[in-house]
């Protein structure tokens, strides 16, 4: 390619932003903002979510008690020739 190793990083018409990891704060707010803002959220979608996951149970339970309301009861046909 023809560069020197000094120059490898440098490159035209290109511009690259870094930032340090000692100016970097990933855990800054985490137990003052972080964990009231799930707890809220939890708060704000559990009745949503619960109701929803109650119509599925109701809708599957009703699904498996048709099923078995359309099958013939064999102890009605035992005697049958």
């Amino acid at each position: 390619m023809g560069r020197k190793f000094r120059n490898l990083r440098w490159m035209p018409h290109v511009i690259s932003y870094s930032l340090s990891p000692f100016e970097q704060c990933a855990f800054q707010n985490y137990f003052s903002k972080g964990i009231p803002s799930v707890l809220h959220c939890t708060r704000e979608r559990i009745l949503p979510m619960a109701s929803f996951v109650a119509f599925y149970l109701i809708y599957t339970w009703g699904s498996q008690e048709f099923e078995r309301s359309k099958r013939k009861n064999p102890a009605m046909y035992k005697n049958d020739k």
